[in-house]
């Protein structure tokens, strides 16, 4: 049989799962950052003030952070093809089961609860099923795959708000359902964190030449009690407040500004088009410069920008913020997973991140809704956002004291 003319490289089995946890976050995060598409329609039908309303993104965001804690640990044990899985069809169920609510109480447990197993079954087992297939390019491996958040922000609330005004708030939440079925539990079959099954180790090398690399590793009890581990997850903490509070409230404030409906809820796209950029160019620049001083720059500039959107009272203004709110807000998320991975390994990093990220689930829980609020009683975001930027600035004083991961691992040991 003649060879062919042409030969294909192999592709290296990691990036497959780079995409593969691309996919299943563009379908996830796409998903809840879209409930600002439903807020008017919601508003209308339910006779529902915004603090209200920001409890089902509250509940959705607090869920999937905190489930980190299981959702972790499980896909370690059990894999993340499996953890992912199940958490795609609960949020399908979910979206279907939206659909039919006529009450804002069936909301809060049918769209919150649902998205939030959903995100939280999949967020850390997809990220820590990446770690383990790379060292030397780990900050851009996973800058790609945390740019599905950057590409279904971008692209699901402006389909979900297009739906909105062609089927109806009810047509929409049916037609997330199936793209969440069709997209995200597609890729989930595609997610493996364990590439020494396949015989490689990290960066594409042999599994025997990797030496065992791939899984090496701090276990989760000694983590636990490290420096790193504790400022990791006050980072998370403190920097939740101002990451959640514009993807909930920026939408509805630029309506009150005069902005028509369709565009204001495009600004979260445009958040999601920043961050799908941060993410590759932070990621990438992070990779050479040193990650360790890439991520309190990141957070800097995290609260510059939202003390920046406290004085945007124009189109352009608004537009400007979401845009660079998002590159900061991508290289972030960019940063966070792959430092605990620099300090702890990949032995227990489902575990470990799981934890780390169970801080976000304070501010997702009472961000959202203290904002709104303090919006219907005021009339106003200015504290609200102030707030943000304070804790974001602690956040940022936290990063700064991360010591450098290669002279704390020898100091460790």
């Amino acid at each position: 049989m003649p060879r062919p003319i042409i030969a294909f490289p192999a592709i290296f089995p990691g990036w497959i799962v780079v995409g593969a946890a691309f996919a299943v976050m563009f379908v996830g995060f796409g998903v809840s950052y879209s409930f600002g598409a439903f807020f008017a329609s919601l508003e209308r039908e339910f006779a529902a003030r915004r603090g209200d309303l920001s409890i089902v993104f509250a509940i959705a965001s607090a869920l999937y952070f905190a489930l980190g804690l299981a959702s972790g640990p499980a896909a370690d044990r059990w894999g993340a093809r499996r953890v992912g899985g199940a958490g795609m069809l609960v949020m399908a169920a979910g979206l279907a089961a939206s659909s039919r609510a006529d009450a804002l109480w069936q909301i809060y447990l049918a769209f919150g609860v649902s998205v939030g197993i959903g995100v939280g079954f999949t967020y850390v087992p997809s990220l820590g099923a990446v770690q383990p297939w790379f060292v030397r390019r780990r900050a851009f491996a996973t800058g790609i795959a945390v740019a599905g958040i950057g590409g279904g922000t971008l692209a699901l609330p402006p389909t979900a708000a297009l739906l909105v005004e062609a089927f109806g708030w009810r047509g929409a939440c049916l037609g997330l359902a199936l793209v969440t079925l069709a997209i995200g539990g597609g890729a989930c079959l595609l997610l493996d964190g364990r590439p020494q099954r396949r015989g490689f180790g990290p960066d594409g090398a042999a599994a025997a030449a990797a030496g065992g690399r791939a899984q090496a590793g701090t276990d989760f009890a000694t983590a636990w009690r490290s420096r790193p581990f504790r400022l990791l997850t006050l980072i998370s903490l403190l920097t939740s407040f101002g990451v959640f509070v514009p993807f909930v409230h920026l939408a509805p404030s630029a309506i009150d500004q005069g902005v028509p409906d369709g565009i204001a809820a495009a600004l979260i796209g445009v958040i999601g088009l920043g961050s799908l950029v941060g993410r590759f160019a932070v990621g990438a620049v992070a990779d050479r410069f040193g990650r360790r001083r890439t991520l309190p720059a990141v957070v800097v500039a995290q609260a510059v920008l939202l003390a920046f959107w406290m004085v945007a009272d124009r189109l352009w203004m608004l537009g400007a913020f979401a845009l660079a709110f998002g590159l900061s807000y991508g290289g972030y998320v960019a940063l966070l997973p792959t430092m605990c991975t620099d300090y702890f390994g990949a032995r227990s990093i489902g575990a470990i991140m799981g934890a780390v990220f169970s801080g976000v689930s304070v501010g997702c829980l009472l961000g959202p809704p203290l904002a709104g609020f303090a919006f219907d009683a005021t009339g106003s975001y200015a504290w609200p956002i102030a707030a943000c930027v304070a804790f974001t600035t602690a956040g940022a004083f936290a990063a700064a004291g991360l010591p450098d991961p290669a002279r704390w691992q020898e100091a460790a040991r």
